[in-house]
């Protein structure tokens, strides 16, 4: 295994962190008597994989349904100096309610502490103020870490830019030691945050590479081509890893196995230029010959936030997933990831897009985006969004 600093937390942190969402006995909480053995076994073997591997970085949620209590069966069979452990806990609107939903989890984990406590989904404005506002959920982070029951102090983000980057340069309460947010290569806007991050020396987590950067585990077959010799995974992981700003990719295993694409990177970093160069070309041109430009977020600059978009269409997300379908053949993934809007709240922005389309003012949506170089091809380029997306409806997991 790879270890890199994390910021000024100066934890040696592996490249590769175990996530805890996808090997949980579901996303409902539940008595741990109610748990399938079965299952409950499987995360027994993930676990013992991932540090067999030197994957000791083990992260998980108050939101994850079971995964706390799984893993405070699991966790404290192991030397507690051998283990890096996160949790995040959701930004109340009272500080006292988030120290008490920390120590909830704490009891859950059966932890005397936590290596690290992120404050769960900074993703817009009203999460942002309960953080880091005065006596916030912050300083109530701060008081834990002062009496020993968390090290360090992040926060992990969904949001859009601007409030990430509000988040990352708060100053006050110490500010946050590092950020959990999404960077991968299909989807590049956050970098400014990185880079941000690394100016404070933060830690940087990079969330869901394989799942939400793609679907990775199951790609399809467009992706194995681009990728050839390598497995879209692999490819990825390698991409995120050559850049230093980054210290850990989130992996979400499901079983011990998955790990194997993962760890083939690591051969790769020396060389990673060269291995990447003709890969990401592939990627490349196909996306140009069919949309006319490298990147599928070539349409995001220039567009309203959703916010100020009439029928609150996420045009930003929309016409993205627009292009990853068309130039990357990313249907599946772009069908999940279509269909959660208007279904997942502050995690996934904007409204339904097929009601809101139906019914929004097109002289208003066409007056919103008249400043945008394409702007004559936006309401045809939603039109195909939803023609090939717009089948479904699909709800948050950890709502379903």
């Amino acid at each position: 295994m790879l270890y890199r600093r994390f910021g000024r937390t100066n934890l040696n942190i592996p490249v590769f962190s175990t996530g805890g969402m996808r090997y949980q006995d579901g996303w409902k909480d539940k008595p741990l008597d109610e748990v399938d053995p079965k299952v409950h076994q499987n995360l027994e073997a993930t676990i013992a994989r991932s540090l067999e591997l030197g994957a000791r970085h083990i992260e998980t949620a108050r939101g994850y349904g079971v995964s706390e209590r799984q893993l405070g069966v699991v966790l404290p069979t192991y030397p507690r100096e051998d283990l890096i452990v996160q949790t995040k806990v959701g930004p109340a609107e009272d500080p006292d309610e988030f120290t008490a939903n920390f120590m909830d989890s704490l009891a859950r984990l059966q932890l005397e502490y936590v290596d690290l406590l992120a404050i769960h989904g900074i993703n817009d404005a009203e999460c942002l103020e309960r953080s880091i506002r005065k006596h916030g959920c912050l300083a109530a982070a701060r008081e834990l870490q002062r009496k020993g029951l968390c090290r360090h102090v992040g926060f992990s983000t969904h949001g859009p830019l601007d409030v990430i980057l509000k988040a990352i340069n708060h100053p006050d309460d110490g500010g946050f030691d590092y950020v959990n947010l999404h960077w991968y290569y299909i989807f590049q806007r956050n970098w400014p945050a990185i880079e941000a991050a690394t100016a404070k020396d933060m830690g940087v987590f990079i969330i869901s590479p394989s799942d939400k950067g793609g679907k990775l585990y199951d790609p399809p077959p467009s992706l194995r081509d681009f990728c050839r010799p390598l497995h879209p995974i692999t490819f990825n992981d390698l991409w995120c890893l050559s850049h230093p700003q980054v210290h850990t990719l989130s992996v979400g295993a499901a079983r011990p196995s998955d790990y194997d694409e993962h760890l083939d990177a690591l051969p790769l970093l020396d060389r990673a230029d060269e291995v990447l160069s003709p890969i990401v070309r592939r990627w490349e041109d196909a996306m140009r010959k069919s949309v006319g430009e490298p990147s599928p977020e070539c349409f995001t600059p220039g567009l309203p936030r959703w916010e100020d978009t009439p029928g609150e269409l996420n045009l930003e997300m929309i016409l993205w997933l627009r292009n990853l379908v068309v130039g990357w053949d990313m249907s599946a993934y772009g069908k999940m990831r279509f269909n959660l809007m208007g279904n997942g709240g502050h995690w996934f922005a904007g409204a339904k897009v097929a009601e809101a389309f139906e019914s929004v003012d097109r002289a208003a949506l066409v007056a919103s985006v008249a400043g945008h170089p394409r702007a004559d091809e936006v309401i045809p380029m939603i039109e195909q969004a939803i023609e090939l997306m717009g089948a479904g409806e699909v709800k948050r997991a950890s709502e379903s």
